[in-house]
């Protein structure tokens, strides 16, 4: 299964456990995100989805992997024989994301369960008998 969702001013292809370089998006790594702008939803083999502008009640769910920036862009300007010259250098703000579940429906997918590690507690108990 695969969408097409608008972030940042663009377009993206995205299938599901795909990783993705968007335009930042708030949130800290391992932060969940709804891209709700889908455009286009499809299937190999079936007819796709196409919105009008957008599919009704689709959803992209996404987790958040990190922030990074882009490469610098350098930008230069002159004009000849003036004397005028400006350099400056720009670098974006990124986001990578991890695809979780392309939802035609919009129900989010359920959160993973987290397993929560034993500490030893007679060696703590232990500890403070000392």
């Amino acid at each position: 299964m695969f969408a097409v969702v608008k972030t940042g001013g663009k377009q993206y292809r995205v299938s599901e456990e795909q990783k993705l370089l968007v335009e930042k998006l708030d949130g800290d790594a391992g932060a969940r995100v709804a891209l709700d702008q889908v455009l286009m939803i499809g299937e190999e083999g079936a007819k796709p989805a196409v919105g009008d502008p957008l599919v009704e009640k689709a959803v992209v769910f996404a987790e958040v992997v990190r922030q990074t920036r882009g490469e610098k862009v350098v930008v230069f300007k002159k004009k000849r024989r003036r004397n005028y010259r400006r350099k400056a250098g720009h670098r974006q703000n990124l986001t990578l994301i991890k695809v979780l579940k392309i939802a035609a429906d919009g129900k989010a997918p359920a959160k993973k369960a987290v397993k929560k590690s034993k500490a030893p507690v007679a060696e703590a108990a232990a500890d403070g008998e000392k």
